[in-house]
């Protein structure tokens, strides 16, 4: 058994939605570690599109486009399709958060937060299944990794109502996406991120010593540690982990028995 072949992606094709910043950044530089031939990265904002490709390198290739609506998913399809024969990895991580009191809240921060993040995932995995189908084979599949969160496994008391259904709900897509797509040699797999420094966390940013209690591990995540668990589940390591969305989350989910606690975000 080779440790440095299991944990390879040497010579794959990937493509990070939401891959300009915060988590899809760190996967992004997880790829790269891992030997990744190309990483394609979307996102609204050309600026920042631009800005992570020259500081990540030539090996990253940025494009730009706004997934929460079905042409902005079909042009990006087309434009990777003309550029390659075949998609080895996609990662669904473009997602949006929208808080506002129960009494308030939104018809249009409902919609917005629904489709980015639970419709635009399936819909581009649909729409990518050719190119992801003609890279995966029996001994070396093609992946799908959807970002969801541990928001999605139990409940905050922030107001983000659509943010939390949705990632419930992405969670419960991973599985059944797996087994419409394995007989493909395509392994579906998710992961549960906690506190991570970003945009959309900024609690976790701005106020890791607050939100650090909360967590058993007493931190806040870091780049490696996103990296760590998308290499394994996206390398030969995670072949056998199918369905499955894992928290990474310093144990807020599944060790966690503090009496009382600081809610440290979702993604």
């Amino acid at each position: 058994m080779n440790i440095s072949d299991l944990f390879s992606l040497e010579g794959r094709v990937a493509l990070v939605t939401g891959g300009s910043r915060g988590i899809g950044k760190m996967i992004v530089e997880g790829l790269l570690a891992a030997g990744a031939a190309r990483v394609y990265i979307v996102a609204r904002k050309k600026e920042q599109v631009d800005e992570t490709s020259a500081e990540l390198g030539e090996k990253v290739i940025g494009l730009v486009g706004d997934l929460s609506q079905m042409d902005g998913i079909t042009a990006l399809t087309d434009e990777l399709s003309a550029r390659e024969e075949k998609l080895d990895i996609l990662v669904n991580n473009a997602g949006a958060a929208w808080g506002e009191p129960f009494e308030d809240f939104s018809e249009a921060g409902w919609d917005r937060t629904m489709d980015l993040n639970l419709k635009t995932p399936f819909f581009l995995t649909q729409k990518l299944h050719k190119l992801l189908k003609a890279a995966a084979t029996e001994d070396r599949p093609a992946k799908v990794l959807m970002i969801a969160s541990i928001d999605g496994m139990r409940s905050n008391p922030w107001p983000t109502w659509p943010y939390q259904a949705s990632k419930a709900g992405l969670i419960h897509m991973t599985r059944r996406l797996a087994a419409e797509l394995l007989p493909d040699n395509i392994i579906v797999s998710g992961i549960g991120p906690g506190a991570f420094p970003s945009a959309m966390n900024k609690a976790a940013r701005d106020q890791e010593d607050v939100v650090k209690k909360g967590i058993p591990a007493r931190r806040v995540g870091v780049t490696e540690d996103m990296a760590a668990g998308a290499i394994y589940l996206l390398s030969r390591a995670g072949d056998y982990v199918v369905g499955t969305t894992l928290p990474i989350d310093g144990g807020v989910v599944n060790a966690n028995i503090a009496s009382s606690f600081v809610d440290p975000g979702g993604d």
